[in-house]
């Protein structure tokens, strides 16, 4: 289980690693974005998408040194939601690395359930 969830932690952040200083430093053409894809990205991914790819670059960074797991697990959480949300609405060929991901993710959080005992401890 252990080298499982090495393997996961891993990969989903040489993914993260990737999208995000792809994002950063241009190293990838953007496709010609048509319909609701193009009105998505104008209306609201414009301004938050330098913020989610901080978050996805230090989450990434976080699975790969395997230094606050837990927490990268938290915050990376509803940025993977929105993806698999955008993918099952606007692009649903293309949501299996989405699905991959909240599995991932979900993982991880099961793996390392014991270091969120404490959160839903009542005091």
């Amino acid at each position: 289980m252990k080298i499982t969830a090495i393997i996961v932690r891993s990969l989903m952040g040489a993914l993260f690693l990737f999208a995000s200083v792809a994002y950063f430093f241009k190293l990838m053409p953007q496709p010609p974005l048509t319909g609701d894809v193009k009105l998505f990205n104008q209306a609201l991914a414009f301004y938050l998408m330098p913020f989610v790819k901080v978050i996805e670059l230090v989450c990434g960074l976080a699975f790969i040194s395997g230094r606050f797991i837990t927490l990268a697990a938290v915050l990376i959480f509803p940025i993977i939601i929105n993806i698999v949300l955008f993918h099952a609405y606007l692009d649903p060929k293309n949501i299996l690395i989405p699905l991959l991901l909240l599995l991932g993710n979900l993982f991880l959080a099961y793996y390392y359930r014991k270091n969120y005992a404490t959160l839903f401890a009542a005091k």
